[in-house]
């Protein structure tokens, strides 16, 4: 088991509310076989008596081995019934590992929604060839391991009918994977709309927004025009059907694997090649940095890393927000740290994935805006965790990277504010690029409000965090821009304490 793999935590059907962390405890409802409990170092799963014997039939089965070694599915381990308190007579409990942070698939690029899909694939395929089947299939069984996704539901493995030619979750996989992707890529409709709609697209919604000559693409005929047009018949009394089967359980086999074909075929389309955008080709055309401020920029950076390093036993944890393309990720996974990469651009975050997926590099890729943070949802927002709640406390250092001023002015953020975000994500040091009013891009984004904020410097953004950070080191560009290095107070002292200079509420 690699370091990655021990810190996983899965959410499978349902997540846990803040409000529960006193308790350690929060157990999923959705499920009708068991239940998922989190505690601080591991899950917990609840298998209902019921469900006991199938689950344990699929734990020793050469399925399951084959899935956990490959590192497609999370690793588990049968709990003793003594180490469990709340163990009752005919449970069975299983421990797994946490993935820490939790990703959702609305915080995903499209080739890490193509990277889930194709797992899902993947699983359904080996499962069927050796006697079992997925019984759902969707998004919200999958999370991303570093760059690497991992289905976390084991109890998504069902005895496969030799004889039947059906996938009883073809339905839900079409909805939850394959419409989200045609829906963005041919209206526009974005993955993270999909947080609203937790049980996927229905095809009659993509019917009647697609024009009529896209309807009839092959690609789209089965999965959205033929399936409106059979629902739209459904409603009509029809004598029972006789359930699709095959006399020869290798044909039967043949033709699921078949259709589990034709569904990558159709994931792969519709996720497409690497997309372009303002900011995927920022780092290679940014006019205002020269080769040496780069490199500066980069020594700086590097050696904050080796202090982090230096002052932990264990891998540093850092959180790159407005990553990017990467570079300052990747350096900091190069000198063996784990990474939580945030961006708000679709197109410059894949890169960044793509590139930690084929390098192999320990980093999570979300794709979120630190200042309109992912929200928690599902009932009683209990479901899925908000995003801050997600990171908060878990990084020993955070890179805030040229996105001071960003926040300034695109989303109006006081400087005291972003400190307080900042002193809550980190346990420790943060690094921060300084861009003052008279950078080009602060000029671009100022729009006659010279008056807020075209008198800022650094002595305010150091008042304005000294309540909770003292400055330890400082780089000057040549271009003006300046790198911080600041420690978070011990114990969170002077939190309370105002700073002026801060800029407008």
């Amino acid at each position: 088991m690699t370091n990655l793999e021990c810190r996983l935590i899965e959410p499978s059907r349902s997540e846990p509310h803040p409000a529960a962390a006193s308790s350690n405890f929060e157990p999923t409802f959705r499920d009708p076989a068991g239940q998922l409990l989190l505690e601080e170092d591991c899950a917990l799963r609840r298998i209902r008596p019921a469900a006991v014997d199938e689950t344990l039939d699929f734990l020793r089965s050469p399925l399951r081995k084959q899935l956990e070694s490959a590192g497609d599915l999370i690793a588990s381990e049968v709990a003793g019934a003594g180490s469990i308190p709340q163990a009752k007579e005919g449970e069975l409990w299983l421990r797994h590992p946490r993935v820490d942070p939790i990703s959702y698939p609305w915080e995903w690029t499209p080739a890490q929604w193509r990277a889930a899909a194709e797992l899902t694939l993947r699983i359904a395929g080996k499962a069927i060839a050796a006697g079992w089947m997925l019984k759902d299939a969707t998004p919200l069984n999958v999370l991303f391991l570093g760059p690497r996704p991992v289905f976390v539901d084991v109890l998504s493995f069902e005895k496969r009918d030799p004889h039947s030619t059906v996938w009883l979750a073809y339905g839900q996989f079409v909805r939850t994977f394959l419409l989200p992707l045609v829906a963005a890529r041919y209206l526009g409709w974005p993955l993270e709309a999909t947080l609203f709609w937790r049980d996927g697209y229905e095809p009659a919604a993509l019917y009647r927004a697609l024009p009529a000559w896209r309807r009839l693409s092959p690609a789209l005929l089965d999965v959205v025009t033929l399936a409106t047009l059979y629902e739209g018949k459904s409603g009509k009394a029809k004598k029972p059907q006789p359930k699709p089967s095959a006399a020869d359980p290798e044909l039967a086999a043949h033709i699921l694997l078949k259709r589990l074909a034709r569904l990558g075929r159709q994931i792969r389309a519709m996720a497409g090649n690497a997309a372009k955008s303002e900011w995927s080709g920022y780092e290679q055309s940014a006019s205002h940095y020269q080769p040496a401020d780069v490199e500066r920029k980069r020594q700086f950076v590097s050696g904050v890393l080796a202090r982090v390093h230096a002052a932990s036993p264990r891998p540093a944890r850092v959180l790159d927000v407005g990553a990017n393309t990467g570079t300052y990720s990747l350096l900091s996974a190069e000198a063996g740290a784990e990474v939580v990469a945030l961006d708000s651009d679709t197109a410059a975050l894949e890169s960044l994935w793509r590139a930690a997926f084929a390098q192999h590099k320990p980093i999570t890729a979300l794709v979120a805006n630190i200042a309109r943070p992912t929200p928690a949802a599902g009932w009683n927002n209990r479901e899925q965790l908000a995003l801050l709640d997600r990171l908060a406390g878990k990084f020993d250092l955070v890179l805030l990277l040229a996105v001071i001023h960003h926040l300034l002015l695109r989303e109006q953020a006081p400087l005291a504010h972003i400190g307080e975000l900042c002193a809550a994500l980190t346990r420790r040091w943060l690094v921060v690029e300084w861009v003052p009013p008279s950078d080009p891009m602060f000029q671009e984004w100022l729009r006659g409000r010279d008056e807020l904020y075209g008198h800022l410097t650094e002595d305010d953004l150091n008042r304005a965090f000294s309540p909770f950070f003292s400055k330890v080191d400082r780089c000057a560009l040549e271009n003006g821009r300046i790198l911080l290095l600041y420690e978070r107070h011990r114990g969170g002292e002077n939190a309370d304490r105002p700073a002026p200079g801060a800029g407008p509420a």
